[in-house]
C-alpha cells in the first residue's frame, strides 16, 4: 500500500467525508479484532482498543474544528505504518483495505450548524 497515496486521497475529502471514512475505519478495526487469528486475544483487543480511542478522539477534535488536531497526514500515516506487532499491522490493513473498496465520497462538506 502506498502511504502518499493514500494521505493524499484522505486529504481531499471533505470533512464530512473524512469522519466517515474514519468511522468506517473504526467498525471495520473491530470486526478484524474480533474475527481472530494468530496472536493473543488480550493483546489483539487491547490495540483495537486503543486505536479506535485515538480514531474516535481525532473525529471528534475534526468535527469540532480543533486547531491541536493531529494533521491528516500524521494520522495515515501512523494507521498504516509498519509495526512490530504483525498482528496488529493486518488489523489496520485488512480494515483499511475494506474500507477504502468499499467507501463513496459524497462530497459533503458542509454540516448545518443548528445551536
Amino acid at each position: 500500500m502506498n502511504i502518499q497515496s493514500e494521505v493524499e486521497f484522505f486529504a481531499d475529502l471533505g470533512l464530512v467525508d473524512k469522519a466517515r471514512f474514519i468511522v468506517r475505519l473504526m467498525c471495520e478495526i473491530a470486526e478484524e479484532g474480533k474475527a481472530g487469528g494468530p496472536g493473543g486475544g488480550e493483546a489483539r483487543l487491547k490495540f483495537v482498543n486503543e486505536i479506535n480511542s485515538r480514531l474516535a478522539r481525532f473525529t471528534y477534535q475534526m468535527l469540532s474544528e480543533d486547531p491541536a488536531r493531529p494533521q491528516d497526514d500524521v494520522v495515515i500515516r501512523m494507521l498504516l505504518a509498519t509495526r512490530a506487532d504483525k498482528d496488529a499491522e493486518r488489523i489496520v490493513q485488512n480494515a483499511y483495505r475494506r474500507v477504502l473498496n468499499t467507501f463513496e465520497s459524497f462530497d459533503t462538506t458542509v454540516l448545518l450548524n443548528t445551536h
